[in-house]
């Protein structure tokens, strides 16, 4: 078998995280276990808002941008360039978006807006992967440009434009929404009745069939796809050799350059399209903003779900429905959510010791207890911490589970071709 062969075989790869993986049906048993205590918790306090239809309709609405902005960093970092300007491309595609969609209608500004963002990664790969500049350092550049350039394009492009402002578009035509008729009904009724789990299982479901943009479609189709190229291909075994090693995958004739900018500007034009869903979908506009750190959150997404798809997906959902509950029944919904928060602390103190972390599990039960003493001791939490609840819960997730982490070999390090010789 010659060299060439061995690389255009996707079977030779080897397995994509390290540690042990979770499989299919321990997953489903964990996220059935989860939406069981969620159930009980809202049981015991009445907060039905956590599990209803509506809520998660808007939670799905809030997850696709993160999961968007999170798909792009993972097709960065598995080619080896570490894209912390997932920011500063989403802020391009979301004025990209929003000034081509005003004029040539939304399925425009979704082309135009994913340009944008392919834009800057663009730029991202002339200065790592060319230039061999310092990844952060490239992506903050990023993230402050594209905040300077459409700060000042804005006034420009929309100012004295009915309905537009020096910040802020006129308003983009609807892309449209579909519901599944007759299911989304059934499912609606059924989470009414407040039946333990299988009102919780409902809501869930329901919120996934009622009032969904054309482009939250695309945006869920996107990680099947991006599974399915990275994984199932020689191409994208190419690709995440690359982000491994791309001396050994240069000696093999891979062109290491290539399959760099190849990665980083799909992952600006993943990031350019979650900027187009909160400027033609969230919001039927552009605004100066409107990101508010998506792009970080996007990024954190990409690290708890261990640089893979699906990990990413359940990393997004989660961020989602906790930005969710700033929208519908924050107060109360964010405190019937502290008891959740102690029920689980309580069962990793458990778990800590049957892993014989006699320490780790003394601390996570002492916090478990003053969560629970929170919970018990108020009524509601303040409107800061609501807000604050997203980023809260992205640090914890991402402390909680670092030990398990394993990136791509090569993300972040310096490459010139022919160093291997």
């Amino acid at each position: 078998m010659t060299t060439a062969t061995k690389v255009d075989q996707p079977k030779s790869q080897p397995a994509a995280p390290g540690g042990r993986r979770l499989s299919l049906p321990v997953l489903l048993l964990v996220i059935a276990g989860a939406l069981a205590l969620t159930s009980i918790v809202r049981i015991i306090t009445g907060a039905d808002g956590i599990t209803n239809v509506s809520q998660m309709s808007t939670a799905l609405e809030l997850a696709v941008p993160i999961g968007l902005a999170g798909l792009g960093g993972l097709w960065a970092e598995r080619a080896g360039v570490v894209n912390i300007g997932l920011e500063g491309m989403m802020i391009l595609g979301t004025w990209f978006g929003a000034w081509a969609g005003y004029q040539w209608g939304p399925w425009t500004g979704i082309l135009v807006g994913i340009i944008g963002g392919c834009l800057g990664g663009l730029l991202h790969a002339i200065i790592t992967v060319t230039f061999n500049v310092n990844h952060i350092v490239s992506g903050v550049a990023i993230n402050i440009l594209a905040l300077g350039a459409t700060r000042y394009l804005a006034p420009l492009a929309f100012e004295g434009v009915q309905g537009g402002s020096a910040k802020q578009s006129p308003p983009v035509e609807s892309l449209g929404h579909f519901t599944v008729p007759g299911l989304s009904d059934w499912l609606s009724t059924l989470n009414a009745k407040g039946w333990f789990f299988l009102s919780d299982i409902a809501g869930l479901l329901g919120g996934l069939v009622t009032n969904v943009s054309w482009l939250t479609l695309i945006a869920v189709a996107l990680i099947p796809a991006t599974w399915w190229i990275l994984w199932r291909t020689s191409f994208g075994l190419r690709l995440r050799s690359c982000g491994e090693n791309p001396i050994a995958a240069e000696s093999l004739g891979v062109n290491v350059y290539k399959y760099k900018y190849l990665a980083v500007i799909i992952s600006g034009g993943l990031a350019g399209l979650g900027g187009v869903f909160l400027s033609i979908v969230a919001n039927p506009f552009y605004l100066e903003g409107q990101t508010s750190g998506r792009g970080y959150i996007g990024l954190a997404a990409m690290i708890f779900g261990n640089w893979m798809p699906g990990g990413l997906a359940l990393g997004a959902g989660l961020f989602g429905y906790t930005d969710s509950l700033n929208l519908r029944g924050g107060s109360e919904n964010v405190h019937a959510l502290l008891l959740l928060g102690a029920i689980l602390l309580v069962i990793g103190a458990i778990w800590l010791v049957i892993k014989k972390k006699y320490v780790a599990s003394v601390v996570t039960l002492a916090v478990g207890v003053l969560v629970f003493l929170w919970y018990s001791l108020t009524n509601e939490v303040p409107n800061q911490i609501v807000s604050a609840t997203p980023y809260v819960i992205t640090l914890l997730v991402l402390a909680l589970s670092a030990q398990r982490l394993r990136m791509p070999k090569a993300d972040g390090m310096p490459y010139r071709k022919g160093q291997g010789k």
